[in-house]
């Protein structure tokens, strides 16, 4: 039975992100944007409705920011995954 969600997970990380920006804490910005790379890559999540859920409890600014990220994290995957052949990669490395 799992604990939490995928959903969950980028919830908690994104919500945390502007935070550690302000703190200058880049090595958990590092850390918490590979999560959040890896858990979007992997399972595909639907981002709209976790914006929606964050809207509650972040700034207009801060909101913004985290969707910044996220558009940059996707470009990112893109890229890979057409260096990749567009093809997915499995974990086998196949």
């Amino acid at each position: 039975m799992p604990c939490t969600t995928v959903e969950g997970l980028l919830l908690l990380k994104l919500y945390a992100l502007p935070l550690l920006y302000r703190q200058g804490d880049f090595t958990r910005v590092n850390l918490y944007e590979a999560d959040i790379a890896a858990l979007m890559q992997a399972y595909r999540p639907e981002m709209p409705p976790l914006f929606s859920a964050l809207s509650k409890h972040l700034s207009e600014s801060d909101l913004r920011e985290v969707r910044s990220i996220v558009s940059d994290i996707q470009a990112r995957i893109a890229r890979f995954e057409r260096g990749a052949g567009g093809q997915k990669r499995d974990s086998s490395g196949a």
